[in-house]
């Protein structure tokens, strides 16, 4: 627990997911929640651009907090140690280096990172720039199920690492999340080649970018090891996430709350019960938690830090 006092603001509110006007999952009601779970940090200031959503979210967390319709006010006005984006994709870049550039202590944004690789490499240079904690919400490096894949890939238990594979329903906002678990679960192994491909026909999107109907993205890492991740309707892998060896498979599905493995001398498949499977706020109180360890610790680098 932390002894320390730090300054909160979020940028972009929303609604709740699933409650009436909503119109993406509200990310900010569970980062504020979860942030609030430890002691010393109070929510000072948000900047929403719709009144309702701001009186709606401050009367529900903390009916003090100032409102601002302009988030650069806000930043220049409440001298925030921790700040919370949680705008849709496209707006993340400019967020994140007005945060920086602010003297913001650490930030904490929303998945995907940027639209763009351009913009990716501007918020990590920014971050750099002005020692600012940068962390995206790839919470799902905390659950249960990856931890525990992670795990056994490094005892060795499916032997060396060969291949990886994953799908999904879209490049951009579950892919994002597969890609990311795949680095994590390969040790972040540099990349060495990326072959891609995508269709598009219905001008489809999700959260104001354009989303593709199908894709395969097929790459090696500087270790040997391939991955491969496809996404549209349809796609019928066997499983959400498939970790082959020389000596045996790991697989991570939808509905399960547990790890498969078949390795050398199994004569069927295993289940390793993990309790929890890949929904659910608590991957986020640990991601949070992460963060406001690393403002509480000088040196310790967060789970999800923009590296």
């Amino acid at each position: 627990m932390s002894d320390r006092y730090y300054r909160y603001g979020i940028i972009g509110t929303g609604r709740k997911y699933g409650t009436e006007g909503s119109t993406g999952f509200g990310m900010a009601h569970s980062h504020v929640t979860a942030f609030y779970k430890h002691h010393g940090i109070e929510l000072v200031a948000i900047a929403e651009v719709r009144e309702d959503n701001a009186r709606m979210f401050v009367e529900q967390y903390n009916g003090y907090a100032h409102v601002y319709q302009d988030y650069r006010e806000m930043l220049a006005n409440e001298r925030l140690d921790l700040v919370s984006v949680c705008t849709w994709p496209d707006m993340h870049a400019e967020m994140v280096v007005a945060a920086c550039e602010a003297g913001v202590r650490a930030i904490h944004c929303e998945k995907p990172m940027a639209t763009t690789w351009g913009d990716a490499k501007r918020m990590k240079a920014a971050a750099e720039a002005h020692n600012v904690i940068l962390t995206f919400n790839h919470q799902r490096r905390f659950l249960d199920c990856f931890q525990c894949a992670k795990r056994l890939i490094d005892e060795g238990a499916i032997g060396k690492l060969r291949w990886l594979e994953a799908e999904c329903g879209d490049m951009s906002d579950w892919g994002t999340h597969w890609l990311d678990m795949m680095f994590f679960l390969n040790g972040e192994t540099p990349a060495e080649w990326v072959m891609g491909q995508i269709e598009s026909h219905t001008g489809r999107t999700g959260f104001g970018v354009p989303q593709e109907d199908q894709a395969i993205c097929h790459f090696q890492w500087k270790n040997g090891v391939r991955g491969l991740l496809v996404v549209g309707p349809g796609q019928n892998l066997g499983a959400a996430v498939r970790i082959i060896g020389l000596e045996g498979t790991l697989e991570i599905s939808w509905e399960m709350k547990s790890v498969r493995i078949r390795a050398k001398g199994d004569a069927d498949w295993r289940e390793i019960n993990t309790n929890e499977g890949m929904q659910g706020d608590f991957s986020i109180d640990r991601a949070c938690a992460d963060l406001v360890r690393a403002l509480d610790e000088p040196g310790y680098k967060p789970m999800l830090r923009v590296e």
